[in-house]
């Protein structure tokens, strides 16, 4: 399973084939053509471009296939974006929840001024860092009543295999592997400032807007709201304090660890519904 598509051999062979008989395609090219080949399209019909482009990138990670080579150098954003260092004081004088009302919570869009902002910020003052995002998601700025930066909020692809998740929700593989795309994912959440009751009154405003976001973006909803939070590191009260039910912990092992031997940090995995019958649509 790669990029969240089953990839056989016969698959293998048809890229293989496709590269030796197109070498004046580019990559871009051959990402498109290779998404009308399979018909590979978001649920609004468009193609998944970029999705088919990191397949191939990790397929050639891993020895399957090789590209055709570069026309031009790989962006350097995340690299201009470093040299882009913003106190954090700068962003906001807030010191408690009312003063900071309204909130203002704007969807980011890429290449925008904000969107350059949000990458800068998680680059520099998230604790994993961030280098960008494949696929399906969604990047949330908030701003505070004067104009202010408070924080951000990224939501993307669902784990593609997690056992209390899974449990949980009680579908068959075949299910998951269908309807995984109604599940999304908080990947970040960073606050720049210390503001009492901010972190739970975020996840709670966007719990109530995120499916409507999501359906207007991509052309489906979304069900159920899942993340992982790092035991040692953090203790869940925001999400506690949101409604969000944990359902045990992750085994500590890297979604690329074939073998057992690749330890990564154990997490407690936090969910919430945003339908009451989601376990019902998720499983048919």
């Amino acid at each position: 399973m790669v990029q969240g598509r089953a990839i056989a051999a016969e698959e293998i062979c048809q890229i293989t084939k496709l590269i030796a008989s197109h070498p004046e395609w580019s990559r871009s090219k051959l990402s498109q053509e290779l998404c009308q080949l399979w018909d590979w399209r978001n649920a609004k019909g468009i193609l998944k471009d970029i999705a088919c482009r990191s397949l191939l990138r990790k397929l050639e990670q891993k020895g399957y296939i090789v590209q055709p080579p570069r026309r031009r150098k790989a962006p350097q954003r995340m690299r201009e974006q470093k040299n882009i260092l913003i106190p954090l004081p700068f962003y906001s004088q807030a010191c408690n929840l009312k003063k900071s009302q309204p909130l203002e919570i704007e969807i980011v869009k890429p290449g925008t001024s904000s969107g350059k902002l949000f990458n800068t910020l998680l680059a520099h003052h998230h604790y994993l860092g961030y280098r960008g995002s494949v696929g399906e998601h969604l990047a949330y700025l908030i701003r505070d009543g004067k104009g202010a930066i408070l924080g951000c909020l990224l939501f993307g692809a669902a784990a593609w295999r997690i056992a209390p998740r899974d449990k949980f929700i009680g579908w068959k593989e075949e299910k998951r592997k269908v309807n995984l795309q109604l599940i999304a994912n908080n990947m970040r959440f960073l606050l720049l400032k210390k503001v009492p009751h901010l972190a739970s009154h975020l996840l709670g405003k966007i719990s109530r807007r995120l499916s409507r976001d999501w359906q207007e973006k991509y052309g489906h909803p979304i069900l159920l709201l899942e993340t992982f939070v790092e035991v040692g590191r953090f203790a869940g009260t925001c999400y506690r304090a949101a409604n969000w039910k944990c359902l045990g912990q992750t085994q500590g092992r890297s979604r690329n660890d074939r073998y057992s031997k690749l330890k990564v940090p154990i997490k407690e995995v936090y969910v919430y519904p945003l339908v009451r019958d989601f376990q019902e649509r998720l499983c048919n």
